[in-house]
């Protein structure tokens, strides 16, 4: 799981990239710009929280533990949910399909992140 994680990460650093420089080339062009801040909030969680996968692979590949899994786990679910549901409830926009019931879902992976933070403090806090 190590070094997927860190390969993963490292995937999903570039998809930010990628969906950042989207956002902010061709979106902006479509969308409000409370529409796009909205977007730019969604890229942001999931690069923050890409780094943060590779850096709990490596720190898993050091000092392994099942907090660290469940916080890699907590990342993967959050940029899903927190970030997924931003980047399709922005672009539901430009559809006119509206699907601002996503919004819903956000919270979920905000709540994700957290977990996964935690967990990781605990694990740093365990004496080995």
């Amino acid at each position: 799981m190590i070094t997927k994680t860190v390969f993963w990460g490292s995937v999903l650093a570039a998809l930010a990239v990628a969906f950042g420089a989207f956002g902010a080339h061709v979106l902006k062009q479509r969308l409000e710009p409370s529409q796009i801040a909205t977007f730019q909030t969604g890229v942001q969680y999931h690069m923050y929280h890409a780094l943060a996968l590779i850096v709990a692979g490596i720190y898993n590949r050091m000092k392994p533990n099942k907090r660290i899994d469940n916080a890699i786990i907590a990342f993967y679910l959050g940029i899903g949910l927190f970030s997924g549901s931003l980047y399709i409830m922005t672009l539901s926009h430009i559809t006119r399909m509206n699907l601002s019931w996503l919004g819903a879902i956000t919270p979920v992976g905000g709540i994700a992140f957290i977990v996964g933070w935690l967990q990781i403090a605990w694990a740093s806090a365990l004496k080995k």
